[in-house]
């Protein structure tokens, strides 16, 4: 897998993208979005994580690293005042722009329904199958691909709703927490490499954009942020049914990080195999049994987990 493990410092962009577009002038109109909030009479809510971004060059930025054309078919999650969707809408075939606040429908309404290649939906996208969304708003896309400014509280849920999808986007841009994106990017021994890096990069090359301080947005969080782009590896370095037992593996090992690998495997209510099978399948895999997780690669976990399974198998045999 590619990975890079980010060195991100502020105001910088980091590997912006080998594929950039240039951003052209529009007849959208674009008004000041403190005007919107007070011409809908909306108020951010912080338990919906919104947060009104004042930089719209942060948006520019998203849209040259998504490396959107006409064939491409986007979803954006959480459209809000529509200041992604403006610059988004102007490169696409499609855009479904999703909104979970019914107070921001009417302003997207307004600033976008009349346009032929964009359709307004409200909903939460965790309630709803990607496979029908794209069916009934993106039939016959030649090119999926994703964008959002993603709400801290629910970042990793809808992120992996879209990764893990049967509907293949190519490509998928986002902005997350900082911390989250360290994790993301995150290479063996660090203290930010864990099950969210595993889990990510065993689907997507994925790298750190640009950084996003605090002070871009209003009301201001408490972290900073950062643009982060994911780019599907085809083909699939392995299958889902394999991949989730070898997630399942890792997962109980970082949940006792400071076990050794024996012990946490050995030990595991889910694995249910025992400090004796443990052990074998980490000689077998040429692992030291002493090892914490963090020291493990992604190919050390496919090892390990093959020789579980056939453990457990043999096992049951005898």
């Amino acid at each position: 897998m590619e990975t890079k493990k980010p060195s991100v410092s502020p105001n910088s962009i980091i590997n912006p993208g080998e594929e950039s577009v240039q951003v052209l002038s529009s007849k959208l109109p674009k008004p000041k979005l403190k005007e919107l909030l007070k011409k809908y009479n909306i108020r951010l809510k912080k338990r919906l994580g919104q947060n009104l971004l004042l930089d719209d060059n942060i948006n520019r930025i998203m849209v040259e690293c998504a490396n959107l054309t006409p064939d491409d078919y986007v979803i954006e999650v959480g459209a809000g005042l529509g200041s992604l969707t403006w610059h988004i809408v102007q490169y696409v075939g499609m855009l479904l722009a999703i909104e979970i606040d019914p107070s921001f429908i009417p302003c997207l309404q307004d600033r976008f329904g009349h346009l032929p290649n964009i359709r307004i939906f409200r909903g939460d996208i965790l309630n709803h199958e990607l496979e029908e969304l794209v069916s009934e708003f993106l039939p016959n896309g030649k090119r999926y691909k994703m964008l959002s400014n993603l709400p801290y509280y629910i970042t990793t849920p809808i992120l992996f709703h879209f990764l893990e999808s049967p509907i293949k986007f190519e490509r998928i841009v986002v902005m997350v927490q900082h911390e989250v994106a360290q994790r993301m990017c995150a290479t063996p021994d660090s203290k930010d490499y864990g099950v969210l890096s595993l889990a990510v990069q065993s689907l997507c090359n994925v790298d750190i954009v640009h950084f996003v301080p605090r002070t871009c947005f209003v009301p201001k969080p408490d972290v900073d942020s950062c643009i982060v782009r994911l780019r599907k590896i085809e083909p699939p370095i392995i299958d889902l049914a394999k991949r989730k037992k070898i997630i399942n593996v890792i997962k109980v090992v970082f949940s006792h990080r400071r076990k050794t690998l024996k012990n946490a495997l050995g030990n595991s209510p889910q694995l249910k195999i025992g400090v004796k099978l443990a052990s074998e399948a980490l000689r077998l895999s040429g692992i030291d049994p002493q090892l914490r997780p963090e020291k493990l690669s992604w190919d050390d976990f496919v090892r390990l987990t093959d020789n579980i399974e056939r453990l457990k198998k043999e096992t049951l045999k005898e």
